[in-house]
C-alpha cells in the first residue's frame, strides 16, 4: 500500500523514509512506538521549535520548517507514557542526505543556505572548476537537527535513517 504525505508534510521538511520508517520525536521507541504513544499530542504542543507536527495518522512526526531540533527533551519530559524518553536522544538515528545533482551550488548557482544555518558545521562545499561547488557532508558531524532540509530551496537535501551499528557476538 501506497503511503501518502500530506500537502503540508511535502512543502516543509523533507523526510526520506526508509521502508516506510516516519521520523518520529527524537528519543522515541523505534519498534513499537505506535503501540506506545497515546496520540495525546502533548510533545508537538511543548516543542519550543516546533519541530514536532501531528501527522495525518493523530501521531508526531519529526518535521522542523524553520528551526532546527535542539535535543532539549521538553518533548521527552512531558510524554506521559514510554513513548520518547530523554535516555534515548543520543540514539537519533536521522541524519542528513545530499542529493548533489539537484543542488543549485553544483549547478552553477551560488547558494550555501544549508552550510549558513549549519549549527554543527556539518556541511561544506568544495570548490569546482566551471563555478560550482560541491556539498560536502560530514555525517559523523550531523547530529540531524533538520534545518538544513526545511531551507534547502532545491530539495536536494533529506533526512535519512542511518543504520544503527550492530554488536558483535562474542562466543
Amino acid at each position: 500500500m501506497q503511503q501518502l504525505t500530506s500537502r503540508r508534510a511535502f512543502l516543509s521538511a523533507k523526510i526520506r523514509p526508509e521502508d516506510g520508517n516516519i521520523a518520529r520525536p527524537p528519543g522515541s521507541v523505534e519498534l513499537c512506538f505506535v503501540e506506545t504513544c497515546s496520540k495525546c499530542g502533548d510533545c508537538a504542543d511543548t516543542c519550543p521549535e516546533d519541530a514536532i507536527v501531528i501527522g495525518t495518522d493523530g501521531y508526531p512526526r519529526f518535521q522542523p520548517t524553520d528551526n532546527p531540533c535542539t535535543f532539549c527533551g521538553d518533548c521527552a519530559r512531558i510524554c506521559p507514557t514510554e513513548a520518547i524518553s530523554i535516555d534515548r536522544l543520543p540514539d537519533w538515528p536521522w541524519r542528513a542526505a545530499l542529493t548533489a545533482d539537484t543542488c543549485l551550488s553544483m549547478n552553477g548557482i551560488s547558494c550555501r543556505i544549508c552550510q549558513n544555518n549549519c549549527e554543527q558545521s556539518a556541511i561544506r562545499f568544495k570548490l569546482m572548476t566551471g563555478g560550482r561547488a560541491e556539498p560536502v557532508l560530514d555525517l559523523d558531524t550531523c547530529n540531524g537537527c533538520g534545518i538544513c532540509p526545511s531551507l534547502c530551496p532545491a530539495d536536494a537535501i533529506a533526512l535519512e535513517r542511518q543504520p544503527q551499528p550492530q554488536m558483535e557476538a562474542t562466543q
